[in-house]
């Protein structure tokens, strides 16, 4: 993990003022990296921004996936596996079913096994971008499942 981290910001309808108050309260911390959204949160997060950092280099901060029930989670899930993902902010509504309920367990599982800081809430994501660590390089250890995949054979 580098200096400056790819932290992906998403979060469901009812959660999405929560992440767009921690957005705002953050956003020194937050502009000085690159952020991937999904579709609505995307724009929102763009929107908060705006009045804080000029539109061009906004436009370079933050990629806009799809809408999560079409796709961007598993967008994220990829981006995840792929090593391009660092840090994890996904307010999930733990209260309300979500029609793409399976894509975002897969996400929440593919964070784990890719050994990603997740933050679900507030508290965490306060945690996670108070650390010293969002400031320096990091040497995530990933666990080797390769023993798993050898069963399956």
């Amino acid at each position: 993990m580098e200096k400056y981290k790819n932290i992906a910001l998403v979060a469901h309808d009812n959660r999405k003022k929560d992440l767009i108050e921690w957005v705002e309260w953050n956003y020194e911390i937050l502009i000085e990296h690159n952020l991937i959204c999904t579709g609505t949160t995307g724009k929102m997060v763009e929107n908060a921004l705006l009045n804080k950092i000029e539109m061009k280099e906004l436009k370079k901060k933050i990629t806009k996936l799809k809408s999560g029930p079409l796709g961007g989670d598993q967008q994220l899930g990829a981006l995840v596996a792929e090593g391009k993902i660092d840090i994890l902010i996904f307010f999930w509504d733990p209260m309300q079913p979500q029609p793409h309920d399976v894509d975002v367990k897969a996400l929440l599982r593919i964070s784990v096994l890719y050994n990603v800081p997740t933050a679900c809430n507030r508290s965490t994501a306060d945690f996670i971008i108070s650390s010293h660590l969002m400031d320096e390089k990091y040497l995530s250890i990933l666990k080797d499942y390769s023993k798993y995949i050898e069963r399956e054979l």
